[in-house]
This record gives structure tokens, sequence and C-alpha cells, in this order.
């Protein structure tokens, strides 16, 4: 751990993750609020995720805490189950399954997520930060519960809710969020005063603002600003915890409640380890297995504890990396804050106005959906464009989970097309009136090849010398060979003369290279 306490790193993630830790903050009162289940119980969340999850993780920048993704799922997981302590040992059975996942190293699906619907979906998230985030910094602060999807609990979509919004916002949240973003903006050009971080700028400036508009015809009301409970001493704190019922253990309900928990949470999870890599300045590659034991260590605390169910969370992963985070001890100090904010200063924090926390992740928002983003995935090409905006599309009206798979299967149909249309090589020769036709297979011919290669042999005109060369072929689907073969075999009812080179009667999958195979079991 010590390489993590170098001082160039701190110097960059302690301001980095009080970032963090007042953005996470009203989000885990928001998300148990959403969720039906007691406020305390998304801070304790926040807390394991920062400390417990960052601690056994090996992703340096991403930050785990309560998704808003699963709030529908815990929501009714609660009200099926009869109550709260048998919905938490659903949760401690999760994380066990999720622990399991990591160990027989199913987090490698993380590595197929296409880049471009990563990168869509990175910018939905950016898209849905400004538009959920525009009514909280215009004072409509009622349901702060970070809800991602486009259908809200509260029966209002992203688009009624802003309009809604602006008919009757609080000027004094306006004048709080406007001067923050402007600080954000401005702030970081001076270089020798950008040692103090604008976000924690923004945050004094909301509370002396508020303080200043108190008493006042604008003085900001109780739902403008943030509310944690206030626990006098670590005796009352202790009384807030709540252990699972382990009675509950023949209930079956219990079992689907814990594999959906499991699954979505591990989906959510690999989906944001994935995009938080992308951002990373440094780039490097989080360990996807490992992230599954971390997260169900977390899960399985959280449990035990009275939380809710955790993942990897992008909005505040994000965050960090916008706020300069570079080790995991960024989001191990933003769990220790959310931990001492509730023993020591609740009433501190509870004069933080949400507007100006709004005003961050606008910004944050901003990072992650700018245009020159949008300038180069078109610069890429359209099999990478499409499935780019696709996935924002999809994101933006559906929710994340739903999003990524729309995205998922457009990219595929992508794939699957330019495979179709790469299976061989073609060339004619004209030697007095016959034809001879060479088609050289390409590397790797799979089944999806069959129907070009097919549509090819099928067109090829009457009288025609044809070779058909697999020298360069490593493998060639047994679908494809019985369509050559079949062809060869019936060409001289044509009067076509079929030579094949080089093609083998069967090809064994091909393996990874021996030496690449020993030095990778060698890590």
């Amino acid at each position: 751990m010590k390489k993590y306490f170098l001082k160039k790193n701190l110097k960059k993630d302690l301001p980095s993750s009080i970032v963090v830790f007042l953005v996470a903050l009203p989000l885990c009162l928001g998300i148990a609020l959403a969720s039906g289940a007691p406020l305390f119980a998304g801070l304790i969340t926040g807390i394991i995720g920062g400390i417990v999850v960052a601690s056994v993780s090996g992703s340096q920048l991403s930050v785990s805490g309560p998704a808003a993704g699963l709030t529908v799922i815990v929501l009714g997981a609660i009200t099926s189950l009869g109550s709260y302590p048998t919905f938490l040992l659903a949760v401690f059975l999760a994380g066990a399954l999720q622990v399991i996942l990591g160990l027989i190293k199913a987090g490698t699906i993380g590595n197929y997520f296409p880049s471009s619907v990563i990168e869509g979906m990175l910018a939905a998230i950016g898209l849905i930060l400004i538009l959920k985030q525009l009514p909280h910094a215009v004072g409509v602060d009622s349901d702060f519960s970070g809800d991602e999807g486009f259908l809200q609990q509260d029966h209002e979509n992203t688009f009624s809710a802003i309009t809604a919004a602006l008919s009757h916002f609080s000027l004094a949240a306006v004048v709080i969020s406007v001067v923050s973003i402007s600080i954000l903006l401005f702030w970081p050009k001076f270089k020798k005063l950008s040692i103090i971080p604008a976000p924690l700028l923004v945050v004094v400036m909301g509370v002396v603002a508020s303080l200043i508009f108190s008493g006042t015809a604008y003085q900001l009301r109780p739902d403008q600003i943030v509310k944690i409970p206030v626990v006098n001493g670590f005796s009352e704190f202790l009384g807030l915890f709540t252990t699972p019922d382990f009675s509950a253990l023949a209930n079956k309900e219990v079992y689907i409640v814990a594999v959906t928990i499991a699954v979505v949470a591990s989906l959510e999870t690999l989906l944001s380890i994935e995009a938080v890599d992308k951002i990373d300045p440094i780039k490097r590659v989080s360990p996807t297995n490992r992230e599954l034991v971390a997260q169900g260590v977390g899960n399985m605390t959280s449990g035990l504890l009275g939380g809710l169910p955790l993942t990897a969370v992008i909005v505040r992963s994000s965050a960090n990396v916008n706020a300069g985070g570079r080790t995991k001890m960024s989001a191990i100090f933003h769990g220790t804050w959310l931990l001492l904010s509730v023993l020591f200063i609740p009433q501190l924090i509870n004069m933080i106005p949400l507007s100006c926390l709004a005003a961050i992740l606008l910004m944050t928002g901003y990072k992650l959906t700018r245009i020159s983003l949008f300038k180069h995935m078109y610069h890429k090409g359209w099999d990478q464009f499409v499935p780019f905006v696709v996935t924002i599309l999809a994101v933006l009206f559906t929710d994340l989970l739903k999003g990524v798979a729309i995205g998922m299967l457009i990219s595929v149909f992508y794939l699957l097309r330019t495979n179709m249309r790469n299976p061989f090589f073609y060339r004619v020769t004209n030697e007095g009136d016959k034809k001879h036709i060479r088609i050289k297979l390409a590397e790797e011919v799979s089944f999806l090849n069959k129907a070009a290669i097919q549509v090819v042999l099928t067109n090829i005109p009457k009288e025609t010398d044809v070779i058909i060369d697999g020298t360069n072929a490593r493998f060639i689907d047994p679908d494809v060979l019985e369509t050559i073969f079949n062809y060869k075999h019936n060409a001289y009812t044509k009067g076509i003369i079929v030579t094949l080179e080089n093609i083998k009667k069967h090809y064994a999958v091909p393996k990874l290279n021996i030496k690449v195979e020993e030095d990778i079991n060698k890590l």
C-alpha cells in the first residue's frame, strides 16, 4: 500500500476525494430514499464502497457506492421479501455469488464490450448528468435520487422534469449554481491559486451564499440543502446498524433476489470499470475478476451492516477522474470523509446547498459528452459512429443496462457485416476465351462467411477454371469446408474445373501461441 501514499499522488488524491465525497453524499441519501430503505443505509453503503471495496479492488480510479440502476430492484425486493433484514440477507448472498463469479474469472466478459458502445455510454451518462442536474441547479430538489432512467420514480420523465423545474425555480439556487459554474470554469486558469481545488471553493461559496440568503425572501428551503442524519456520539451511531435475518435462508425468494442483484450489479460494475479505464489519463487497465471479488466482499459487508447493494458507479468515478484523482486512495479517503461527516460534522454538512453540488455534476457531465468526442467518433467511420449514437439515445430513453444492450446489438450487426465481407480475396484473369478465377481465403474463415462464399461460388459462370487457395487460412469452419467440397463435387455439371490448394479436410480451432500462453501463466 506504500506506493499509494507517495506525496505526488496525495496532492491530487486528497482534493479529489473531497469532491467525490461531496458528490456522493446527496446521491447516497437520495438513492436510499428512492429505494424505500433507511437514509442511513445509503450512507453505510457509500462508506463501505469507499473503504472496503477500494481497498480490495485493483482499479485505481473507480468509486463504488449505492447504484441508481438498482433502486427499482431494491424497492420491489424489500416489498416482496416483507422486511428489510430479510432483504439484507439477499444482499449478503448476492455478494457471496459475486465473489464466486470473480474466482471463476467471469469478469473477462467486460473485455467484449466494444469501444464505441463504452464511449456512447460515457457520453450518455454525461448528457444524463446535465439533464438530471438542471432541475437541482435551479432549486427543484424534492427528489435528488440520482435516478439515471428516463422514466422517474415521481412519474415524470427527464424532459418533463426540466420543464416543470423551470416554471418554479429558486432565484437563490440559480445564483449559487451560476457562480459555482463560473468558479469551476475560471478558477483553474489562475495557476497560483489553483492549489485550492475549485470544487472545494464552490462548496465553501455555496455555504456562505446560503447564509447570506438566510432570513430574506430568497432563503433556501430545507429540501434545497443537503440533509444527513444527525447522531450524537459513537454509541448512537452503532445503534443505526441493522443485521440480516439468517432465519430466512429457507426462503427461495431470497435466492431469486440475490441472483438478480448479483447479475445486475456485476454487469453495471464491469461497464463502469471499462468506462473508467477509457478516461483514465494514465490508461491503466483494471483487473475485472478482482473487481468482482471486491464488489462481492463489499456487498457481503453491506448486507451484514444494514446497507444497500453497491456497484462501481460511473458518476462518482468520472467525478474522481475529472477532479484529478490518481490512485485508489482517493476512493478510500472519500469513504473516510463520509464516515467522519456522519460522526462529527453533520450540522456543517447540512448547510451545503444542493445547487452547488449540481453545478459540479453539470461540469462533470460536460466533460463526458464534449463535442470533440462526437467529431472523433464520426471520423472513425459509420461502423463506430452509428453504435456510438444509438447507445447514447438508447441509454437516454431507457436506462443504462438496456441502452448498452441495444448498442451492443447494433455493434454486433456491424461486426457481422464486416466479417461477412472479408472472407477471401478474389482475382479474375483471362486466357483466350476461358476465364480463370483465383479465390484466396482469409486467415480466419468462420461460419459467418458461409453465405458470402456461397453467393460468389453460385455466380461463377460456366466453363471457368476456379482455384480456391487456402494457403493463408489457419482455420476454416466445417460449414464452409462442406460448401467448398460440395461445390467442387458438383461444379463439373457446369463445365467448371475446381482446384483446391492447401485446403485440409479438417481444421482444429487455433490455440494461443505457446510462448504467449506460458508468459501469461507466469503472471
